[in-house]
């Protein structure tokens, strides 16, 4: 029972306020408008959703399509604010497509559960799974042996392996996975933070930016890769027309459009960190030795050990070899339930490690995001978005490739990359549609550039894992960010103009 539900007697009593019931109907008063203070973005967003409900209707958009984009515009600022849990917000979406547009609910219960869906769900799960295995002192260890003891060494070594591992199995496993490797190079260096400042941003960027470029090289490296790959095949893919194969992106497809990209940019955010954060130490010997002396005292790896890598390098093979036929989320979950055969991993550990409100949370994203382009509301705002575009000269070619990625770019950074390509991808690729550009460019620009969240700690879970060490200001991810960034966008941009089309696009 809240402290709002009581009568003044009983909330007397249950505060300790022994004085007048003046008293305490004041206290309840003040509890009340905190309240409505602390959600008062829930309550805003449903305003502007009753405001844009009442709008009139144009001819060339229905009140279906309407209705759409009222939820969208609610769901963003819920993303944003986050006045309730996210995944409330995924209930809400679920429940207003039911209600508002008058769906089945079997029917929008289907809709959630997507190979993409699934793929995120038993990516997840690898995920616990894997960092369970604690593998962290011997990655450090195997990281200094190949880079030698030299910082700026050291820090491209961090961004290659944590991009590498990341590129895989999401960022914010390796991110997890990492942090332990930066902190104990950290602390083996020096114990006090103030003397070790710049050297933490440099080794803990090196693990959350090394993820962030690394997350664009396959499906698997981000939810929003999925994602993308979903809608190019709900949109396009037409099982009677062969010419509509092409919108069947597999995983070894994605690689060879974006890896280059990611290994690009591996030793550049190296020399920006360095050029940004000037490390204290240039060398760290002394941390290394002490490191070795750990790494010594576990021994060799276990029988257990073995195996985890054999079940990763099969889950592994499986994407590249399989994922066309029998999809990339059942390999997901195959691996998955391969640890837990093995008795590596258990259930009570899946179950408290996975984040289940996140899975809800995409699934109700997508399922919105196909209403969105069945209703024709992504059509609509995509024909407005190029008539703005227009003027200046960016509605079609490179203008309109930088505006996509300028606007994904942005949206990243206030929402996770996974929401932000679920919201955005039914609209730029109705843009690309109508604008009579590849599907297929704009999707990937779409899809890279939601990795390119460098200014904000809650713009991906890699940056606020390592924000979470304590060794980090928030002003850090501004004074390096935008510097990313631009890099990012540049690099990208290059390989849709020269690269991409080798692969014929």
């Amino acid at each position: 029972m809240g402290l709002n539900s009581l009568s003044p007697k009983l909330l007397s009593q249950r505060i300790g306020v022994y004085g007048s019931v003046q008293q305490v109907a004041r206290v309840s008063k003040t509890l009340k408008i905190y309240y409505f203070w602390e959600k008062r973005w829930f309550f805003i967003a449903m305003a502007v959703g009753f405001g844009l409900l009442q709008l009139p209707l144009s001819d060339d958009l229905s009140r279906e399509a309407l209705i759409v984009l009222t939820m969208s515009v609610v769901a963003t600022i819920l993303f944003i604010t986050e006045p309730i849990p996210l995944p409330t917000v995924a209930l809400m979406i679920i429940i207003g497509q039911v209600l508002l547009l008058g769906l089945d609910s079997t029917n929008v219960a289907k809709s959630l559960m997507t190979d993409s869906v699934l793929f995120i769900m038993g990516s997840l799960m690898l995920a616990v799974a894997v960092v369970k295995q604690k593998l962290d002192k011997r990655i450090a260890w195997l990281i200094v042996r190949v880079t030698g003891t030299k910082t700026s060494n050291i820090c491209f070594g961090i961004s290659a392996v944590s991009g590498f591992l990341a590129s895989f199995i999401g960022e914010h496993t390796v991110a997890a996975m990492m942090l332990p490797v930066g902190i104990t190079l950290i602390t083996l260096t020096s114990d006090d933070p103030k003397k070790v400042r710049n050297l933490a941003a440099v080794l803990l960027f090196s693990i959350s930016y090394g993820c962030s470029v690394a997350g664009i090289g396959t499906p698997s490296g981000g939810a929003r890769n999925a994602i993308m790959i979903g809608y190019w095949k709900e949109f396009f893919y037409n099982p009677t027309d062969p010419e509509t194969l092409k919108y069947l992106i597999d995983y070894v497809d994605w690689m060879i459009f974006a890896y280059p990209m990611f290994l690009i940019q591996i030793p550049v955010v190296t020399i920006i960190l360095l050029a940004t954060f000037k490390p204290e130490y240039r060398n760290l010997s002394r941390a290394i030795v002490k490191l070795r002396a750990e790494v010594d005292m576990q021994g060799s790896l276990k029988p257990g050990d073995w195996v985890a890598i054999l079940i990763f390098v099969l889950v592994l093979t499986g994407w590249i070899t399989s994922s066309g036929t029998i999809g990339m989320g059942t390999v997901a979950i195959f691996g998955a339930v391969g640890f837990l055969v093995a008795g590596l991993v258990k259930w009570e550990d899946i179950n408290s490690g996975v984040n289940w409100g996140v899975i809800l949370l995409y699934a109700a994203a997508i399922s919105l995001g196909v209403q969105m382009k069945d209703t024709g509301a992504a059509q609509w705002v995509a024909e407005h978005f190029l008539n703005l575009l227009s003027p200046f000269g960016a509605d079609e070619g490179l203008g309109l490739w930088a505006a996509v990625s300028t606007l994904t770019t942005f949206v990243t950074n206030t929402m996770s990359n996974g929401a932000a390509v679920a919201v955005l991808g039914p609209i730029v690729l109705n843009l690309a549609t109508v604008a009579n550009e590849s599907p297929i460019v704009i999707g990937y620009i779409t899809a890279i550039s939601s990795a390119f969240a460098y200014l904000t700690v809650v713009g991906t879970p890699a940056c606020t894992i390592v924000y979470a060490s304590g060794y980090l200001k928030t002003t850090d991810f501004l004074k390096v960010g935008w510097k990313m960034c631009i890099m990012s966008i540049i690099v990208m941009m290059l390989g849709a103009y020269f690269y991409w089309p080798l692969l014929g696009t």
